[in-house]
C-alpha cells in the first residue's frame, strides 16, 4: 500500500518552523492543538523521542488532562510501538470512558499485538457510543471472532445512515461486505464491496495513467538503470524488501522472515517511497527514470544512506537485517537496484484473481493510491508483472519470486530455498511465525498469528461478478 507523496508547489507558503511552534506553545499553554502541532513536528523532523519528552513535561505539569496522554498514545502509535502505547490507552479510556475515538485507538493497537479478546471488547466499547464509527466496525470483521448475526448487521446498516465521515461509510460498507459473504449471502456482500470501492473512489481516485506512464519509462529506460552501482552504503545488505501485489500473502512472508533470530519485521516502511520523491519520483516519471541512469556513485550511496536512516527509526532490535513489506515499492525495483545493491527483493505472487478480488474486498486508506474498480485492479496487476519482468531480464537473480500456494503447500521447503537466497542459515523457528508475538499492522494481523496454511479462496464464490476482472488481467496475456 503506497502512499502517493504530494510535492509542495513553489507558491505555497513555507509551513511554521520549530520556532514559530514553540511561541504558540508558550502563549497558549492550553491549547492541545499547539502542543500537537509541535510534537508532530518534531516527529516529522525524526526527533521523536523530543516529543515524546515535551508531553511527557506536559503530563507532569497537567495530571488531569487528557490530551497531553492522547497526544502521547498517539505517536507511539505512529511509531508501531503498540506495547508501549497500550497502557497509555488504557489511562485514556478510564480518564474518558464516553469518548469513542480513545477506545477505538485503545482496539487497534490491542489487535496489532494479537489481544483478541481486549481488542474485540474494545471495539464493541466504541460502536456501542458510536454507531457509526466505521473504523470500529472494520476492525472488528478482521478479528477472529466468529461472524457477525442479524442484530450486528442491523446495527451497521442503521450506522451507515448516521456516519458524518465519508471514510468511515466507507469502512463500514468493507465491514458489512465481509458480513454478508461470511453468511454465504454473495450478493448482498458484493453489492457493499462495490458502494464501498465506488465511494472511495469517489474521494481517492486512482491514478491509473500516472501508472502506466510511470511503467513505460522504465521500459524506455538503458538497461544501466536496473545496474547495480558499485559504491554503495556498507550497510545496504541489511534491507529484505518484500514486494507485490496486496493480499498475496506478504504479511505471512514477513511473519516468517521475522522469526528468524537474525532478522527484525519492520513492517510496511515509507522511506523508499520518500527516497523517490526526493529526485522526483512523483512529479515526472522520464525525469525520474534520467536522474537513476545519471545517479552518480556518490549520489547513489547517499541515497541509499538516506533510506537507512528513515527506515532505522522503525527498527526496534539489533539484529542484523530489517525487511521493509511495502507491497508497492514493486514501483522502485530499480531504485533499489541503484542505491541499495546488496539488498534482498522478495516478489511474492498469488493467484492473480484471488489475490486482486482480495484487494477488491480491503479498505484501503485514504492516502493510498489504489486502484478502486475490477477493470483497474486488471490493469495495475498487469503493470506490476511488467515491471517484475524488466527486473528478471535486466538484473537477473536481483529478486526471488515467492508462490504463495507452494509456501503453504510445502512451507519447509520453500522456506530452506528463500533463507538460502537471503543467505541466511535455516532456523526451525521460521516454520513457526504463529509464535512470534511481534506487533502486525496489516489486514492480514490475525492471519499470520495461526500456523501456516491454506487461506479460503474467497474469489470463487463471487466468480459471476468478476468478469471485468478476468478481462483486464487476460488482456496482458
Amino acid at each position: 500500500m503506497l502512499t502517493r507523496i504530494p510535492s509542495m508547489s513553489a507558491n505555497s507558503a513555507s509551513p511554521p518552523g520549530e520556532r514559530d511552534l514553540r511561541i504558540a506553545v508558550a502563549e497558549h499553554p492550553e491549547a492541545a492543538h499547539a502542543h500537537a502541532a509541535l510534537a508532530s513536528f518534531l516527529c516529522a523532523t525524526g526527533r521523536v523521542d523530543d516529543a515524546l519528552a515535551h508531553l511527557d513535561h506536559e503530563m507532569g505539569r497537567r495530571p488531569a488532562k487528557v490530551w497531553p496522554l492522547s497526544i502521547k498514545a498517539g505517536i507511539l502509535s505512529a511509531e508501531r510501538r503498540a506495547a508501549e502505547a497500550i497502557e497509555l490507552h488504557r489511562t485514556l479510556v478510564a480518564m474518558a470512558p464516553d469518548v469513542p475515538l480513545l477506545w477505538a485507538n485503545f482496539a487497534s493497537d490491542l489487535a496489532a499485538v494479537g489481544d483478541v479478546g481486549d481488542a474485540a471488547t474494545a471495539f464493541w466499547k466504541t460502536v456501542d457510543l458510536a454507531p457509526g464509527f466505521g473504523p470500529a466496525w472494520l476492525g472488528l470483521a478482521n478479528l477472529p471472532i466468529g461472524p457477525f448475526d442479524e442484530a450486528d448487521i442491523a446495527a451497521m446498516e442503521a450506522g451507515l445512515t448516521v456516519a458524518g465521515d465519508p471514510y468511515h461509510k466507507i469502512q463500514l460498507l468493507f465491514a458489512l461486505g465481509r458480513a454478508h459473504g461470511a453468511r454465504a449471502a454473495f450478493d448482498k456482500s458484493f453489492e457493499k464491496f462495490s458502494e464501498a470501492n465506488t465511494l472511495r473512489g469517489a474521494l481517492a481516485p486512482h491514478d491509473g495513467a500516472g501508472l502506466a506512464a510511470f511503467v513505460e519509462a522504465h521500459r524506455a529506460a538503458r538497461p544501466s538503470s536496473f545496474a547495480a552501482t558499485a559504491a554503495a552504503s556498507p550497510q545496504a545488505d541489511n534491507a529484505i524488501f518484500i514486494v507485490g501485489m496486496p493480499r498475496s500473502g506478504s504479511t505471512l512472508v514477513e511473519q516468517i522472515l521475522a522469526s528468524h533470530p537474525d532478522v527484525e519485521g519492520a513492517g510496511e516502511l515509507f522511506a523508499l517511497p520518500e527516497v523517490a520523491a526526493s529526485i522526483g519520483a512523483f512529479a515526472s516519471p522520464e525525469a525520474f527514470v534520467r536522474r537513476l541512469e545519471t545517479l552518480t556513485h556518490a549520489e547513489a550511496a547517499q541515497l541509499g544512506a538516506d533510506y537507512l536512516g528513515r527506515a532505522k527509526r522503525y527498527r526496534r532490535t539489533d539484529r542484523s537485517y530489517f525487511t521493509d513489506k511495502m507491497p508497492a515499492n514493486w514501483r522502485f525495483v530499480a531504485l533499489i537496484r541503484r542505491i541499495l545493491p546488496g539488498a534482498r527483493i522478495i516478489d511474492v505472487r498469488r493467484d492473480p484473481l484471488a489475490c486482486c478480488f482480495s484487494a477488491y474486498a480491503t479498505y484501503f486508506n485514504r492516502h493510498t493510491d489504489f486502484p478502486n474498480t475490477l477493470e483497474e485492479l486488471g490493469r495495475y496487476h498487469r503493470h506490476y508483472l511488467e515491471m517484475m519482468q524488466m527486473v528478471q531480464g535486466l538484473a537477473p537473480g536481483s529478486l526471488h519470486r515467492l508462490d504463495h500456494a507452494r509456501l503453504v503447500a510445502n512451507a519447509e521447503e520453500e522456506i530452506r530455498t528463500l533463507l538460502g537466497f537471503l543467505q541466511l542459515p535455516f532456523s526451525p523457528s521460521c516454520l513457526r511465525p504463529e509464535e512470534n508475538s511481534r506487533a502486525i499492522y496489516t489486514p492480514s494481523a490475525q492471519q499470520v498469528r495461526r500456523p501456516i496454511q491454506h487461506e479460503k479462496d474467497r474469489s470463487h464464490a463471487y466468480r459471476r461478478w468478476l468478469g471485468p476482472l478476468e478481462a483486464a488481467l487476460d488482456a496482458g496475456k
